[in-house]
């Protein structure tokens, strides 16, 4: 049966004007022309005006010189973060030392019988092939060394993410306050934050659990929020008739109906510790991180993917564990599954036992296998035959040459050819259109304290390399992640390339990039798609499968297509989780811009290297604040829909 559709009426003159957007367009505009006169005659167009800058090298100086002079004396050194510092390190090296003295005989059975209880055989499984394989690349003091830190590291972050989120999710003003601060602990790099950590705790273990702390958090903080602020509202307004306190609503309802993002978020939690450890590596960490950053020192492809390898391996273990952990809370225990588990933890003791008796701790170097030297001959063959001279599609270089010269070149010339208050303008424009005149303040200020801090010109060549970068992410993230939601075949067999990629550290394919690329922006496009990309598709697939089914059964009924039901009933319900994934696109391509600066990507992140390389806390810390105002400015202007919606509702 056709259906008729009647075209939409034409609005006149009158009724555009009424449009929300265009007044706020045509406002925007009469105050254009009144301030730009002014701003041309006080300071003139181009570039930021120097006069409008601030030196903050001399208190930064100080601040710096102040803690080095203070550090061993003061009383907050001495009182707080010494006992933090104390704290870190008990708990990291009890870990480490529980897992050396149960022997990787031990470890292999704990790591199978945890996963044979929670998930079933096929988990056991591979949770023993994947210890197994760890000592097999010959890195399980590495991997064990790893483990105890990223053991502590997660159940801190989860513990801090989970206490912000439950903040932010119960209450509307803690949202509004908290959102600037995930951005800032999420979006600065930590090469800019490296350094101030090391001031203050030194060298070693206290320094890398802070920083990798600072930068898994926020993902359990956001998920945590989400989840409580999508519970159904039907279900809370019948537990609150029964007369249930707040508490009592928030344990027995908010939080059991936020189940699946507690567990994503606890997944994207450990996939962003797991990727700091070489980063962590930097500032003392040790374990497979100082692994990679050694191999990687010495351009050794194969003993980094080597050290790489176990990382993914924890990762993926990790992943599985807690995801079918988190699908039995609520379940019924099954019959005499406490004697199991002590049977089960009998077991594993006897073969620890075994192991010490045996002489056994430590993995036999007999059984080590080196992977180095092939991996090492594959990418210098990609090198020779993939880098140039590929018939009819060129090779690598030349998409690395093509991309930068008609995508990458005229967007940051286009950028950096603007007047600044035009570029002032647009971002205006951009955010009240689609928030409130809040919205488009906050962000109009987030811009200009860039150009109060003197780094206009690199802000704006960064800008432009991520928002090519986010381009591509978020075009392909979605088309990715709505085949994943319609598909459970496609769903499982993207989940290890996900974990894959997610969890390599960006170091490991950062050498096999330059490889392809050659030096510069490209490959450090390259490398912000590839570790923002797995996030994206995560979120969208979450999200798009959990639309109630009852509103796509109603759209089938009533005659719609596949097609329709995706695009009328699945995108709009999902809005809320792909706003999220648009927003962990950005902040994540902004987290890896720091990697730029060590490809030739140039602009702030050669700033933020260079400042940790020289010790020198100014350059660092603006590169890095700089950074963190791009993240604050796009986040405001793409994420208001969602509350100018909420509003309306």
């Amino acid at each position: 049966m056709a259906t008729i559709t009647a075209s939409p009426p034409r609005l006149g003159l009158p009724a555009l004007l009424k449009h929300p957007a265009v007044r706020k367009l045509l406002l925007l505009a009469l105050a254009a022309a009144i301030l730009v006169p002014l701003a041309n005659a006080r300071w003139a167009s181009g570039t930021w005006p120097s006069a409008l800058t601030v030196d903050f090298s001399e208190p930064l100086a100080k601040a710096s010189d102040w803690i080095i002079d203070n550090r061993d004396s003061h009383p907050l050194f001495l009182y707080f973060f010494g006992h933090v510092s104390n704290v870190v390190v008990i708990a990291v090296r009890a870990v480490y030392l529980t897992l050396l003295a149960v022997g990787w005989a031990g470890v292999t059975a704990l790591g199978a019988l945890v996963a044979w209880r929670v998930a079933g055989v096929k988990l056991a499984l591979g949770t023993a092939a994947a210890f197994l394989a760890c000592g097999l690349l010959g890195m399980w003091v590495p991997t064990m060394q790893t483990l105890a830190l990223m053991v502590v590291a997660v159940l801190a972050s989860v513990a801090v993410g989970t206490l912000l989120g439950l903040a932010a999710g119960l209450s509307d003003r803690m949202d509004r306050m908290l959102r600037p601060v995930l951005d800032t602990m999420q979006v600065l790099p930590a090469f800019a934050y490296l350094l101030p950590v090391v001031l203050v705790f030194g060298i070693g273990v206290p320094a890398a659990v802070l920083a990798t702390v600072i930068y898994a958090a926020p993902p359990m903080a956001r998920l945590t929020s989400l989840g409580l602020r999508g519970a159904d509202r039907e279900v809370l307004e019948a537990v609150e008739s029964l007369g249930s306190t707040a508490r009592q609503r928030l344990l027995t309802a908010r939080i059991p109906l936020a189940r699946k993002e507690l567990l994503l978020g606890l997944n994207q939690t450990i996939m962003m510790a797991l990727s700091m450890a070489v980063i962590a590596a930097v500032i003392g960490a040790g374990g497979l991180g100082d692994r990679v950053y050694q191999a990687l020192a010495s351009v050794d492809v194969g003993a980094a993917l080597a050290a790489g390898i176990p990382i993914v391996l924890l990762a993926v273990v990790l992943d599985r564990v807690t995801g079918a952990a988190g699908e039995r809370l609520g379940a019924e225990p099954e019959p005499h599954s406490g004697r199991r588990w002590l049977y089960a933890l009998a077991g594993v003791v006897a073969v620890a036992l075994a192991g010490r008796l045996a002489g056994r701790l430590d993995w036999p170097d007999a059984w080590v296998v080196g992977i180095a030297e092939p991996v090492n001959r594959a990418v210098d063959w990609m090198t020779t035959h993939l880098y140039s001279g590929v018939p009819v599609i060129g090779g690598t270089a030349d998409w690395a040459g093509h991309f930068t010269t008609w995508v990458l070149d005229p967007m940051r010339d286009g950028l950096q050819t603007l007047p600044w208050w035009a570029v002032l303008l647009i971002v205006a424009a951009l955010a009240w259109v689609i928030g409130t005149w809040r919205t488009a303040l906050t962000a109009v200020l987030a811009m200009a304290v860039i150009g109060v801090l003197g780094v206009w010109k690199p802000s704006l060549d960064t800008l432009s390399q991520v928002l090519a970068a986010v381009a591509v992410t978020l075009v392909v993230g979605f088309a990715v992640g709505i085949a994943a939601a319609r598909s459970d075949r496609l769903e499982r067999a993207l989940r290890p390339v996900l974990d894959v990629f997610q969890t390599m550290p960006q170091f490991v394919y950062l050498i096999p990039v330059v490889a392809l690329f050659g030096v510069g922006r490209a490959p450090a496009v390259a490398a912000a798609i590839v570790y923002a990309l797995p996030a994206v598709v995560r979120i969208t697939t979450q999200g798009l499968r959990q639309v109630d089914p009852a509103a796509l059964e109603a759209a089938g009924s009533l005659g719609a297509t596949s097609w329709q039901q995706l695009r009328q009933v699945q995108l709009p319900l999902a809005r809320r989780a792909l706003l999220l994934a648009v927003n962990q696109g950005l902040v994540l391509v902004l987290a890896v811009v720091v990697i730029g600066g060590l490809v030739g990507g140039g602009a702030l992140g050669y700033d933020v290297v260079f400042g940790l390389a020289q010790g020198d806390l100014a350059t660092g810390l603006v590169a890095g604040a700089a950074i963190v105002c791009l993240g604050l400015m796009l986040d405001r202007v793409t994420q208001p829909t969602e509350r100018r919606a909420k509003k309306g509702a």
